[in-house]
């Protein structure tokens, strides 16, 4: 069995390494090309097969047959100068390049037998070299393509003679008998292999005025002949290949006549070869326009074009692309998909979106705001960590920004292409936090489904799983994530096989660990097995110099979500921001920020001091401050907040000038409970009690 190894795993490559696959005499050794996620590569990991970026990393090995399925001409180059001996170079489309091949050198023949003496003729045959020469032997015109053949400059060889050129050159002699010579092999002294003829010039008198040779590189042509010994067996592999395809393929003339379909052609369409080869290419088509025949009046390709084929008006989706081989259209080729295929490939598809876009991290350290010197720190320790595969532990408190560091750790990480799983620990109940994380397998408690089920660690397996609220996490979680940390392993519920897993584990906690160790609440060796790289980021009241540019951040996401065109904030409000101490952190900010919005004014563009909902963390402060002597004595808390809340109440009903509505509106509580603390506190129009 012969080894094969594939270059090029585009649509193009996917395709020849399916149907490599297929046939019996050949074995896929390996495959590759730059893009490690090319639909090739992916298929080719998935069944076993060799990959790499590097098609040079298996030239050394025991490869009997490349095929270079880039359509790239320096590629095949490339391949062809460093493929091992013996190995043979195989073309995505040898049978159609070999028979351009014997095309053109028949087109070449008849070419050199109808080429006139005009100039201008040999001007418009650039493809070729061309050299020209007196009746003394001296250059006088070296076109670009003899630039490219021979590796000489037009500007250094014109004016000299050309044995000064080319040594060995048989023009001179072209000018002694007067006889033309065509079709002669050459060898230059780059050792590029042409074929030239070499034609004196005449004029009407029958008098010599020079000679010139026209040329063209055969190397390539030359070896590939010599490499294809067997062109019937290679043709009868690639037929075989065709024919062993899963897909449906139909091939045309350049007339539009049938040549080729196969099994799977026929299986899908009910159509025998007798039906359509030799027959025109609407033969086939039961509703709809022969899409063959559009392909090869426009020389472009169509896809995705919807029809009906066959005796049964199958519903299909075709694909049909053009076969031009140096500028020379030979035909088309079809590939016909069933619509019931697609149509499931659209459910799996959309179905595969939606788990995604659960999967997924959704910020970068782009998204972090804060420019403060303890923020920016936090950020460099976590795009540190982000570099190694060692677990991360954020702290800090609620609202600080642990998920939006966690999202960015993963995306900065070598595992951002692979999955995100986030888990919230405090949300789940121990039972179904551990089937959620673990798995479970069939028939492990009631209720489970069939199979079995993968779990969160499973799912997040060569990706990253983000546990937030670690810190409420029972004893007997806390024993079986360690488990996990230490052995890399999981064992699901009701199981009993470990199953290995490589995941990064980000954890976030807003307690303190330290005290749940000295408390018993935190294990203390889980602890050091979390705390490898804690990163601390600082609350909101500590990096005040950061509201500024949160804010605008903050507005511009809220715009967005509210359709609304807020551009900023007034002096006096960012002010009053700045003086507030945050105990909910970024998240109450967006809070304070998103209520603003909703009761602003559409024409308004500025957040003013007056939009801002009440900051009562820091009134009942400053109150409790300017009051404290005496008053403080006296009163309790609850007497305390009871006064304030009056306060409060009366104030934002004599600035909605008593609306009741547009009061309980500003102060975000039910027009039910207005009326409750109005009648409770016995506040009347005037705004005494």
């Amino acid at each position: 069995m012969q080894n094969v190894l594939i270059v090029g795993a585009g649509k193009g490559g996917l395709t020849v390494l399916k149907m490599v696959m297929e046939a019996d005499i050949l074995n896929i050794y390996a495959i590759a090309d730059k893009n490690e996620h090319a639909p090739g590569m992916i298929f080719a990991k998935k069944n076993g097969i060799q990959t790499s970026t590097n098609w040079r990393d298996f030239m050394q090995q025991n490869i009997d047959i490349i095929i270079d399925a880039t359509g790239n001409q320096s590629m095949f180059y490339e391949l062809y100068q460093e493929k091992p001996e013996g190995a043979v170079l195989v073309p995505g489309a040898v049978a159609h390049m070999t028979s351009e091949l014997m095309d053109e050198k028949e087109e070449l023949v008849n070419r050199f037998k109808n080429e006139s003496y005009k100039y201008d003729l040999i001007f418009n045959s650039t493809h070729d070299g061309m050299i020209v020469i007196d009746e003394k032997g001296i250059i006088t015109l070296f076109n670009r393509s003899a630039e490219r053949v021979t590796g000489l400059q037009k500007g250094v060889v014109i004016g000299k003679h050309i044995h000064d050129v080319i040594p060995t050159s048989q023009l001179p002699l072209t000018l002694q008998t007067r006889k033309t010579d065509r079709n002669q092999k050459f060898l230059l002294q780059n050792g590029r292999k042409i074929i030239t003829s070499r034609i004196p010039m005449l004029n009407e008198a029958g008098e010599l005025f020079g000679a010139f040779s026209i040329f063209k590189d055969i190397t390539e042509v030359v070896d590939l002949a010599e490499e294809v010994t067997n062109l019937k067996e290679i043709q009868t592999m690639l037929e075989a290949i065709i024919q062993s395809s899963e897909e449906a393929i139909s091939v045309v003339d350049e007339k539009g006549r049938g040549l080729l379909i196969n099994p799977a052609y026929t299986k899908l369409t009910g159509l025998k070869e007798e039906d359509v080869i030799g027959k025109p290419a609407t033969a086939d088509i039961s509703e709809g326009e022969s899409m063959h025949m559009k392909v090869l009046q426009t020389r472009r390709p169509v896809r995705g074009v919807s029809m009906k084929v066959g005796p049964n008006k199958k519903a299909v989706i075709v694909n049909v692309a053009p076969v031009i081989v140096d500028g020379k259209l030979n035909g088309s080729v079809g590939v016909i998909h069933d619509m019931s295929e697609i149509q499931q490939l659209t459910v799996e598809l959309n179905r595969a979106r939606q788990i995604i876009r659960t999967l997924e991290a959704k910020y970068s350290f782009d998204d972090i705001i804060g420019k403060s010197e303890e923020f920016q720190l936090a950020i460099e320790q976590a795009k540190l960590g982000a570099k190694t595969p060692a677990t991360v532990l954020l702290r800090g408190e609620s609202g600080t920004g642990k998920e939006l560091f966690a999202h960015a750790i993963h995306n900065a990480s070598n595992r951002k292409y692979n999955k995100f799983v986030r888990v919230n620990c405090a949300a789940l109940s121990e039972s179904l936090l551990e089937s959620e994380l673990f798995g479970y397998e069939e028939g492990a408690f009631s209720g489970a489904k069939r199979g079995g089920k993968r779990g969160l660690f499973e799912e997040a397996n060569n990706g990253s799983i983000f546990l937030d609220e670690i810190g409420e996490l029972s004893a007997s979680m806390q024993a079986k994530l360690l488990r996990v940390l230490q052995e890399k392993e999981i064992v699901r519920v009701g199981g009993t096989t470990p199953i290995p897993i490589n995941v990064r584990v980000i954890a976030a906690t807003n307690v303190n660990l330290e005290k749940g160790i000295v408390s018993g609440k935190v294990r203390e060796d889980l602890y050091y097995r979390l705390n490898k790289i804690p990163i601390q980021i600082p609350p909101l009241r500590y990096r005040k110099e950061d509201i500024n540019s949160l804010a605008q951040h903050l507005i511009t996401k809220i715009n967005q979500d509210y359709g609304r065109n807020v551009e900023g904030l007034t002096a006096d409000a960012l002010a009053a921001l700045r003086s507030y101490h945050w105990p909910g952190n970024v998240r109450e900010l967006e809070n304070i920020l998103g209520r603003a919005i909703i009761y602003m004014n559409y024409s308004e563009v500025l957040i003013d001091l007056h939009h801002l909902p009440t900051l009562e963390g820091d009134q009942v402060k400053n109150t409790i401050q300017q009051e404290e002597n005496g008053f403080l004595n006296n009163k309790d808390l609850s007497n305390l907040l009871e006064e304030y809340e009056a306060k409060v109440l009366k104030q934002a009903l004599m600035v909605n000038k008593y609306n009741k509505t547009k009061t309980a509106k500003q102060l975000g509580i039910s027009l039910r409970s207005l009326y409750y603390k109005v009648e409770k506190f016995k506040i009347a129009k005037d705004g005494m009690q």
